[in-house]
């Protein structure tokens, strides 16, 4: 799953949902002075990728891409499955994809906590050209392919060209849609179940760690 994704399953507070969004960003020893908050949400962008990245049905949407786009089939998939979410908003949030998006870019421009200059400027960018609600458009979508593309060139130094794999969601529409809609809501009990998991082995921990003082 993409950003969209991503921050619509995020808890709903302010750091969570950096998290999930500076996973992609942030890698290694930057990490480390991040606050717990974002540390949670991060971790949770990766439980999505795991469980996504291992499901049969996102394995399926794969297949259906031409074996060319075989190598970035995870990453075509990803985005892609953001269309598909920003298309049928209205069966998986109450909230209006405009006021949820709008939420995003003030609460994340606002936040005063601790986060690389990098990540700010992205974020000024993806407010300014509304990057989450542009996933409602095909042209959105090659737009964030281009994006993709520019930032694997920059780093292995050759030449990417992703979005012409939006051929691939014009041809396989449909097909894909559905496998969306399949998988979706496995992914958001997958992402219940991991808060709640994490919660009570937080508590557990926490109490623990009482116990162990009052009996030293």
């Amino acid at each position: 799953m993409n950003w969209l994704a991503h921050l619509l399953l995020s808890e709903r507070n302010i750091e969570s949902r950096l998290g999930n969004l500076v996973a992609d960003l942030v890698k290694g020893v930057a990490r480390r002075d991040l606050n717990d908050g974002i540390h949670r949400g991060i971790e949770c962008h990766q439980s999505i990728d795991i469980f996504t990245d291992s499901h049969d049905i996102v394995r399926r949407s794969k297949q259906r891409l031409n074996t060319q786009y075989r190598r970035f089939s995870g990453i075509l998939v990803d985005v892609f499955y953001d269309h598909f979410l920003a298309k049928n908003w209205s069966c998986f949030s109450p909230q209006p994809l405009e006021v949820f998006t709008a939420e995003i870019y003030q609460s994340f421009q606002a936040y005063r906590g601790e986060l690389p200059p990098a990540v700010r400027d992205i974020i000024r960018r993806m407010s300014r050209e509304d990057w989450l609600g542009a996933y409602q458009q095909i042209t959105g979508v090659e737009n964030t392919l281009r994006r993709i593309s520019q930032k694997l060139s920059a780093r292995r130094q050759r030449d990417f060209s992703l979005h012409h794999g939006i051929n691939e969601l014009k041809a396989h529409y449909h097909d894909l849609s559905a496998d969306f809609l399949e998988f979706f809501p496995e992914l958001s009990l997958h992402v219940h179940n991991w808060y709640s998991a994490t919660r009570k082995s937080k508590v557990k921990s926490q109490k623990s760690l009482v116990n162990n003082i009052e009996s030293g």
